[in-house]
């Protein structure tokens, strides 16, 4: 995984609640048993008509967000069903942050351990970055290490992160990397284990 510190980015405002993984990435598009290629299928059914011609008012369709590496969005967001395709589909269509006032538990785990960095705020100041980027493109600044997100006005709001996921973010570790870090312990373990 990339290691996650400081993100700067205009910020994309999807101003929806209840967003749930199968509006994320719809069930028809899980075929794939790589991690990558779905971010073109990313909120495919709000991204395109029938006949694939894109729905012009939507935001990930607005050329001025083309590129922003940060997605707000409402209350919770990634309801539904566990699919792990929901921030693969995220990360690989280009973000690397979602702010949020709130998450179901099992997406919120599955950015975290798929290197999607998920940030809860409270719903004010949600819905306040969510007012700044719909009237203009507006940029933040995310920085994982101080836990603060900072608007362009200068407006600073505090997030929390627990420190076992915090670490594995800053180290772009997976859990199967980390495990990796305390291979000189294991490997002595498994000696010594031989030897009793």
């Amino acid at each position: 995984m990339e290691p996650i510190n400081r993100v700067e980015s205009i910020i994309t405002p999807l101003n929806r609640k209840n967003v749930d993984t199968d509006q994320i990435i719809s069930k028809e598009f899980l075929k794939r048993i790589e991690r990558t290629g779905f971010g073109k299928y990313l909120f495919y059914h709000w991204r395109f008509n029938s006949d694939g011609t894109e729905i012009k008012d939507f935001v990930l369709n607005d050329n001025r967000f083309e590129n922003s590496k940060i997605l707000v969005a409402h209350e919770n967001f990634g309801c539904g069903s566990s699919r792990e395709h929901a921030p693969w589909s995220i990360l690989d269509y280009g973000f690397s942050v979602v702010i949020a006032p709130s998450y179901a538990d099992i997406f919120y785990s599955n950015c975290m351990k798929n290197g999607l960095l998920p940030i809860r705020l409270e719903i004010s100041e949600v819905e306040e970055l969510l007012a700044n980027g719909q009237q203009e493109q507006f940029s933040v600044q995310v920085n994982l290490e101080e836990q603060t997100v900072t608007g362009e006005d200068g407006k600073s709001y505090s997030f929390e992160i627990d420190p076992y996921y915090k670490n594995m973010l800053l180290n772009g570790w997976d859990e199967i990397e980390l495990t990796f870090q305390y291979e000189d312990h294991i490997t002595n373990y498994e000696k010594k284990q031989q030897l009793a």
